[in-house]
């Protein structure tokens, strides 16, 4: 189940790598502990954002993928 976040982020029809690249653009507004939910159409987005939470400090709290849209809740890691 999605919670709530601080910020969300409608990537839905946006093609590779654009969902990822305007993720980062959210993500870097926000304060550590703070989420980003996205929402995306892209099914390269599900590796895309596996990929990105693991080189960085962030969490991937939770993803889901329902009826061709994925969404991602991404908590902002750091300090």
């Amino acid at each position: 189940m999605v919670d709530q976040a601080d910020t969300e982020l409608d990537a839905t029809g946006l093609p590779c790598p654009m969902p990822l690249l305007k993720a980062k653009q959210a993500i870097a507004q926000l304060t550590p502990g703070q989420r980003l939910i996205v929402s995306a159409t892209d099914p390269g987005a599900w590796r895309d954002f596996e990929s990105f939470v693991a080189q960085s400090q962030h969490i991937l709290e939770y993803r889901e993928e329902n009826d061709g849209i994925y969404r991602f809740v991404i908590v902002k890691g750091g300090q």
